[in-house]
């Protein structure tokens, strides 16, 4: 896969045409490359510490933070590419189920036929859907289309190739290859052309061409039995009768070449092999009587020409040599030949013997990758086929390496140094490649949790970082919180990676991916939803945080707002209360920020006597934290100046005092901190002078309150509880 010949970053580290601004300041970029994969940590750096020193436009700008840019060199998959990865990873799936099939000392068992069939299908899949992609992008017109279309074509070539040599129906693993080779040689690499053949056969007289000869040669190469009937019954019109002759005599040996799928037994198929040579000599020694004054007509010597032909049937290595090199075929082709005609019993086993002897004279262009793999595959050398072909594509070595691997072609054993096998490095490879697009994050960690522990550990961290706010839009959170389809999308996201943990059993994961997500909502303010993901994780630290933040909004927003957040919290709490392992001090101060809502909303609706009811039981109960006894006594400032009637039992206001008079004598022993840091927060003050000024009120407030009761005849115990209700 090619890399992207430049890397853009948002926001751009240097502007376009100001390079000399970064220069003149002193800074230069730095890239460091990652030991995983093809991806950089891109940032500036200064020159040198001199550099740093003389600029003082440098010091001037810089904000004390420096961004970091992770970028891949790799661009990530287009439109057709992802729906290519996509659909193959369900076959990757499958054949990870398939690999399973082990015995009991870990042997996979690829020597029952059913597991055989099932890993050739598997494999016909991959080549079907390289072929479908192939036709699509070929259909797209444009340039840059054809060039993806050729890449296609290439993957569709190698595991076709793949296929036919390592993959072989059961039971066929020992048979005659040449005819299954010639098959896919027709198929990915058609010569003679198309046109070629319209061109001829538009001809009164197409021996008159100088392209009969060499098309009819390459036809019977080929084994291209009608095309090579149709033009051999053309010379019935030549003026050699020789030639004629010849002509009608061969037609009915190509016709009755035998052919390995048209017999039961190899006995009977190498049997007829030999009788059909025998009449291939017969028609030597006529073609031999031929006169030399009968050998040439006026536009060629068609008695070569017939020779060569007669000596490709006859199996005649110099003779295929000679014909390849002379029609500009390559060393597949010849290698093919070879097997149809030389060696009609070639099989794939002795194959890397022959391809050796032709390479001799014609080698590969080692500059065209798919060659490469090609070459590799026919020489038996999977390892050489996985090398070429990561350069190729990462995608087709990783999924050769997971077919060969069960198949025993390579190695299963880890790597003592990386810890990794020959599998499961071509994998993580291409994982790799995949994480250059964020948004593939569920194939990639697929792919990466099927390599071992090195493979597992990676992936863990890939769903740790999956980009929660993928399509999340500006939200206004004005009104207490993002809108429904921005929480929709982030709540989907959070809920696949929760999926795809279970999935895979990484438990310890999951929890780091709930507590990122209720950070994730804390910002969002969406409060229920992080309490909800804190507690999935049972992170009640972060629980308690939030409940704080919850509370902070209190003092920020005032009232209103608050009730209308914790109206989102509320539902939270009786789930909490029932979960066995939740910490009873965040339950309890999430008991409080609700209560405390509530308290605030009877203040609102003006049903104060239940208010002040409210506002006592929380002190009474203890589940207001020390930190906010100072606020509560001040919201009971304006509750104890009611003129109409009194709205607090004489305890109730006992109560009161006593919390009052506690955070006084603790003030004075130096813990105000613990008591007015958030009566401080709220009155929006710096130090303890002046909350203390507002405690003296109170206490006035009460002074004045316990005087009223005893005025008018008021006091006894509080009245009997009654039941709270936590809903805002």
């Amino acid at each position: 896969m090619p890399s992207t010949p430049h890397l853009d970053v948002l926001p751009p580290l240097v502007e376009t045409g100001k390079t000399d601004e970064l220069v003149e300041s002193g800074r230069t970029l730095f890239t460091t490359v990652s030991p995983l994969n093809a991806s950089y940590a891109v940032f500036p750096a200064p020159l040198s510490p001199q550099f740093e020193k003389l600029s003082a436009r440098s010091k001037s700008t810089d904000s004390g933070e420096q961004n970091i840019y992770l970028v891949s060199s790799k661009p990530p998959p287009s439109t057709e590419r992802r729906l290519f990865v996509g659909d193959t990873s369900i076959i990757f799936a499958a054949m990870q189920n398939l690999r399973k099939t082990v015995d009991e000392n870990g042997v996979y068992l690829t020597q029952h036929e059913s597991i055989q069939r099932s890993i050739r299908k598997l494999a016909l899949d991959y080549v079907n859907f390289a072929k479908e992609c192939w036709i699509h992008t070929s259909r797209i017109a444009g340039e840059a289309n054809q060039a993806t279309a050729d890449h296609y074509r290439s993957l569709y070539t190698c595991l076709s190739l793949f296929t036919i040599l390592y993959l072989p129906e059961y039971g066929l693993e020992n048979a005659p290859v040449g005819d299954d080779l010639m098959e896919w040689l027709n198929i990915h690499f058609i010569e003679p052309s198309t046109e070629e053949g319209d061109h001829l056969s538009g001809l009164e007289r197409p021996w008159e061409d100088e392209t009969y000869w060499p098309y009819l040669t390459r036809a019977i190469l080929r084994g291209l039995s009608k095309a090579v009937t149709f033009f051999l019954g053309t010379l019935s019109e030549h003026p050699s009768g020789n030639l004629q002759r010849l002509a009608q005599s061969i037609i009915p040996l190509l016709s009755t070449q035998p052919k390995l799928q048209h017999f039961d037994a190899e006995r009977d198929f190498a049997y007829a092999s030999h009788r059909w040579k025998e009449k291939v000599k017969t028609l030597r020694i006529e073609l031999d009587d031929v006169p030399e004054s009968d050998r040439r007509d006026n536009f060629e010597d068609w008695w070569d020409r017939f020779s060569d032909i007669i000596g490709i049937l006859e199996g005649r290595e110099e003779v295929i040599r000679k014909v390849c090199e002379d029609l500009g075929a390559d060393w597949r082709e010849a290698c093919v030949a070879w097997g149809v005609f030389v060696d009609t019993r070639l099989r794939r086993q002795d194959l890397p013997d022959v391809v050796g002897q032709v390479l001799e004279d014609m080698p590969p262009d080692p500059t065209i990758l798919e060659d490469m793999v090609h070459v590799a595959l026919f020489m038996g050398d999977p390892l050489k086929a996985l090398e070429h072909a990561a350069q190729l594509d990462p995608w087709l070595s990783a999924h050769l390496a997971d077919m060969m691997e069960p198949l025993s072609l390579v190695e299963q054993a880890a790597n003592d140094e990386s810890e990794l096998s020959v599998r499961d490095f071509s994998v993580l490879s291409y994982a790799h490649y995949l994480h250059s697009d964020p948004a593939m994050w569920r194939i990639t960690v697929t792919y990466m949790y099927s390599c071992g522990k090195v493979g597992a550990a990676t992936a863990d961290e890939i769903l740790v970082r999956v980009p929660l706010r993928l399509q999340s839009k500006p939200s206004n959170t004005n009104n207490g919180g993002g809108s429904q389809a921005d929480q929709g999308d982030l709540s989907t996201i959070v809920k696949d990676v929760n999926a795809t943990c279970h999935e895979y059993q990484r438990e310890a994961v999951r929890r780091t991916v709930c507590k990122i997500a209720a950070q994730t909502f804390v910002q969002k303010k969406e409060f229920g939803l992080a309490i909800s993901y804190c507690s999935s994780a049972e992170d009640w630290v972060g629980l308690g945080r939030v409940i704080d933040r919850v509370l902070q909004e209190y003092l920020h927003s005032g009232p209103e707002q608050y009730t209308k957040f914790v109206s989102g919290i509320a539902p939270s709490l009786q789930g909490l209360r029932a979960n066995s392992v939740a910490h009873g001090i965040f339950t309890h101060r999430l008991m409080f920020a609700v209560r405390y809502a509530e308290f605030h909303q009877r203040l609102l609706n003006r049903d104060l006597q239940d208010a002040a009811w409210d506002l006592v039981s929380m002190l009474q109960e203890g589940i207001t934290p020390k930190a906010w006894w100072a606020v509560l006594l001040c919201d009971a400032f304006e509750l104890l100046q009611y003129d109409p009637t009194p709205l607090f039992s004489y305890a109730g206001a006992c109560v009161l005092l006593r919390r009052l008079d506690e955070i006084v004598s603790r003030t004075a022993q130096g813990a105000g901190e613990d008591y007015l840091k958030i009566l401080e927060a709220k009155l929006r003050v710096d130090g303890q002078k002046d909350t203390q000024k507002q405690l003296q009120l109170v206490r006035f407030a009460l002074a004045k309150y316990f005087a009223r009761c005893a005025m008018i005849g008021t006091g006894g115990t509080q009245t009997v509880p009654r039941r709270v209700d936590l809903t805002v």
